[in-house]
């Protein structure tokens, strides 16, 4: 039957043409050309069409793109896979210029270039993360850095956005800041704010029984009253800090701020504590502690003497102090063994293991005992033993040895993981000087402090 039906249909449309064609003029064909034609709304409405899209995606339409300050400092370190989102320029009320930044890298890889970065081109490195989000602190010549590495979830994102990102703030004060005054060089000399301690902090040691103690502590050191922001400490830490700062162990320079003309001392006792400051602190608290007793004290080293540390000439001011400690075998050093110690890196974060490997052999006063992974998850209870270094695993095997006096137990409380490559900060580096010596054969700042005022 289907073959019997196209024919017939061929037929039919062949009649329909013939019609139109031949009642072109009729009002019946105008209506049916009329419904068949364009409507004429997609010739005037370019939405339809996507024409606005392409008007959007013209030179002359597009967003303008964010650029850098022309004077954005050479020396700070940007990361390459980071888009610039905003620029707030320095007002009148505050001289910070700040940037904001997305990058699409997770943070710890941000947070890592920034570590290597600095540590790298000689910035001084005053407080850095914990772990892979947080805020460095670093400061170059005259220009003090913030960049603050925060992880974000972008949940609006785009298509071809990605889902998760990082957002990065790089904040400075520009060189000519009034705010910011230090010598024109990489390393805090005396008279910086961010000096503080003295460059020889063994008068002590040289000596110990001739020092006008009055003069001393009103020339060099404040008292506890003078911190401004001691209530900041940790309870559990705020004496030992009054204790060594009245011994004129923690010498503070006076910071002078634009709000207020009068100078003030400030501790920061939350602040990351470089290497070459603890070393510094260190060799000061045992020489003090010891002040009658020069067999017990540190000999700083001379000039003519050949550096230890390819990173620490005899130029550096706290060479003699980072010196002597390399020539007392009391840090690693190509002097004591360790070839591939050729760097003392003094402007990197003491971490807690180095804290307790400098700082128990001067407790101890003898070899430290030998120590493996079992003998101090025995003794310590440390989950994350694995996580020490051989070097220091026998100091902290030692420092067990100290009961109470055990500077882990003074300075962290109780705890079941040591976390040793965490950062020290200040307060805590000063809680560890607060006690030299083993139980009942050591003396404390508060021993030192009586024989110090006590008349000669």
């Amino acid at each position: 039957m289907l073959p019997c039906k196209r024919p017939a249909a061929l037929l039919s449309l062949a009649v329909l043409l013939t019609s139109l064609t031949a009642c072109t003029n009729t009002p019946s064909a105008k209506n049916l050309e009329e419904s068949l034609a364009a409507d004429p709304r997609l010739q005037n409405n370019s939405t339809i069409i996507g024409e606005a899209t392409q008007k959007e995606t013209q030179p002359g339409q597009k967003q303008p793109t964010v650029q850098l300050p022309a004077d954005f400092p050479k020396e700070i370190p940007l990361y390459t896979n980071a888009t610039l989102q905003e620029v707030k320029p320095a007002t009148g009320s505050e001289n910070k210029v700040s940037t904001r930044w997305l990058s699409s890298d997770p943070s710890n890889f941000i947070t890592s270039f920034y570590r290597s970065q600095l540590q790298d081109n000689n910035w001084q490195i005053l407080q850095q993360p914990a772990d892979d989000i947080g805020t460095f602190e670093a400061r170059r010549s005259n220009l003090l850095l913030n960049v603050s590495i925060q992880a974000q979830s972008v949940t609006n994102a785009a298509p071809n956005q990605p889902q998760t990102a990082t957002n990065l703030v790089i904040d400075y004060v520009p060189n000519s800041s009034e705010a910011q005054s230090p010598p024109n060089n990489n390393i805090p000399q005396p008279g910086d704010s961010q000096f503080i301690g003295p460059t020889a902090p063994t008068n002590t040691a040289t000596q110990p029984n001739n020092t006008s103690n009055n003069q001393t502590t009103a020339a060099t050191t404040p008292t506890s009253e003078e911190f401004s922001d001691l209530n900041k400490t940790p309870q559990e830490l705020r004496q030992h800090i009054q204790d060594l700062t009245a011994l004129g162990i923690l010498s503070i320079e006076p910071q002078t701020t634009k709000t207020n003309s009068n100078p003030t001392t400030q501790f920061e006792p939350n602040k990351i504590i470089p290497r070459r400051i603890y070393a510094r602190w260190l060799v000061a608290a045992n020489n003090a502690m010891y002040a009658n007793n020069p067999a017990k004290q540190i000999r700083l080293a001379s000039e003519s003497t050949q550096p230890a540390f390819s990173d620490v000439s005899k130029t550096d001011p706290d060479f003699p102090v980072i010196q002597g400690l390399a020539e007392a075998g009391l840090i690693p050093s190509p002097l004591s063994g360790d070839a591939t110690t050729v760097l003392f890196r003094p402007d990197a974060p003491l971490t807690r293991e180095q804290l307790i490997l400098w700082k128990v052999p001067l407790d101890t006063r003898q070899a430290l005992p030998n120590a493996n992974l079992d003998a101090v998850k025995q003794t310590w209870g440390f989950q994350d033993v694995g996580k020490i270094d051989p070097k220091a695993l026998r100091a902290v095997l030692a420092d067990f040895q100290n009961a109470e006096q055990s500077n882990i137990r003074r300075i962290f409380g109780y705890t079941t993981l040591f976390q040793p490559k965490k950062p020290v900060t200040r307060a805590e580096a000063a809680a560890a000087l607060w006690y030299f010596g083993t139980p009942g054969e050591g003396v404390s700042a508060v021993d030192a402090l009586k024989l110090k005022r006590s008349p000669t």
